[in-house]
């Protein structure tokens, strides 16, 4: 059933389900449009209100071909909404979940359009502060791109900022979804344009290794792993390439190319990538991560008891099931120093050759303690062996003379 928004715009059917309210497909006076209705809790924030107001003109001004353009702001009773140009197409979450991984020239390019985008958004001073997967949409009824990639359109510009009130935003708190979060974020610094990098690098790495670098198991582990772990070398890509992705995700902000320099980097590597195939690498298995917060039900069609694998981000507090994946923000306090000194023993999900174990895992264990007692039985061959040949020697060896004897006739 359709419902007006203010006076212009009617939602006619829901598109999708998150965290911050609800997408709707709808119609205005220039035709179909996306609206993002946020949730009612949200729209009586007058605080909230007064800076959805506030960043209009921001919002209204960012126009480029690889962001979804906000096309009007909508305050009305208890009703807030961000009216957007409607995309025909899917998200970079579903074709993950279809395909686990891209072809890296595909990726490359995907990735290279979004960067594209968050340079226009940041040389007008908003930073997007959420990049991930669920935020980036393909436009496939536009031509192809490299690879087969669809145009890659940024969405959702503003939704963290408006949601990041200081009443929601107190030092416990930080906006953005763990395993896309920059360290500085962790950390408690502000988010600058160089956290969009960062999370956009860990797209990258996600789109080619089917897995993002720091993911996965207990929420403070993957906080903790953002801010001591160093990124484990994906297999099969071309050196300068992983060096791109090594400099995105420096821990220093300072270090990290800026939204030009990654997205030109990026299109000089498209030709050297033609007709590479996706990265041959094993996910990481579930039973070797950390424990999970609460007990997650199998997934359909599995075995009963099985437990469920996780895949993508993780969610960062317990709650009620979203009636969609499509979450796109959440709040989350920060660890204690106990949850960050605890989780994965320092250890990040490693990325590895197809059929080889993973470290730490029970099959990576049998093959060290098989080696183990393989040394320790050659060990013992040598000492056997050196023992023997001492005691040959001291058999061997002429008696002692007691003093004043002699050898002559």
């Amino acid at each position: 059933m359709a419902r007006k928004i203010g006076s212009r715009y009617s939602a006619n059917q829901i598109l999708g389900r998150g965290s911050a309210g609800t997408v709707w497909l709808g119609e205005g006076p220039e035709g179909p449009v996306a609206i993002k209705l946020l949730r009612e809790d949200l729209a009586a924030d007058q605080e909230l209100v007064g800076r959805f107001v506030q960043e209009r003109t921001a919002l209204l001004g960012l126009h480029h071909p690889n962001v979804v353009a906000v096309r009007d702001l909508v305050v009305d009773g208890n009703d807030l909404a961000l009216v957007m140009d409607l995309v025909r197409g899917t998200d970079l979450r579903s074709r993950l979940d279809r395909d686990r991984r891209l072809a890296p020239e595909a990726a490359v390019a995907i990735v290279a359009d979004v960067a594209d985008g968050l340079a226009a958004a940041h040389a007008a001073g908003v930073v997007h502060r959420d990049v991930k997967p669920e935020n980036v949409l393909l436009d496939m009824q536009g031509p192809l791109g490299p690879g087969g990639s669809h145009r890659a359109l940024l969405t959702d510009f503003g939704v963290a900022k408006l949601i990041d009130t200081p009443r929601r935003a107190k030092a416990t708190k930080i906006i953005g979804t763990p395993d896309y979060l920059a360290p500085e974020i962790v950390e408690g610094l502000p988010p600058r344009a160089a956290v969009d990098i960062y999370a956009l690098a860990t797209v990258l790495y996600e789109l080619l290794a089917g897995f993002t670098p720091f993911g996965g198991g207990h929420p403070g582990a993957v906080l903790r792993r953002h801010v001591t772990e160093r990124v484990v070398p994906l297999p099969g890509i071309p050196d300068e390439l992983w060096q791109l992705i090594v400099q995105c995700l420096a821990k220093a902000p300072a270090s990290r190319l800026r939204a030009s320099e990654l997205c030109g980097r990026l299109r000089e590597q498209l030709p050297l990538l033609a007709g590479m195939p996706p990265l041959d690498v094993d996910e990481p298995e579930a039973g070797e991560q950390e424990a999970p917060l609460a007990e997650e039900p199998a997934e359909p069609g599995g075995s009963e008891g099985a437990p469920a694998v996780r895949r993508g981000a993780v969610p960062l507090v317990s709650g009620p099931a979203p009636d969609s994946n499509r979450d796109t923000h959440t709040s989350m306090r920060v660890p204690e120093q106990d949850e960050l000194d605890g989780g994965a023993h320092g250890t990040a999900r490693a990325p590895r050759a197809a059929g080889a174990p993973r470290p730490g895992s029970a099959r990576n264990r049998a093959v060290v303690a098989r080696r183990r007692r393989v040394a320790l039985g050659v060990v013992a061959a040598v000492l056997v062996a050196v023992a023997g040949v001492a005691a040959y020697a001291v058999t061997d060896e002429e008696p002692a003379r007691p003093p004043g004897t002699s050898t002559s006739p």
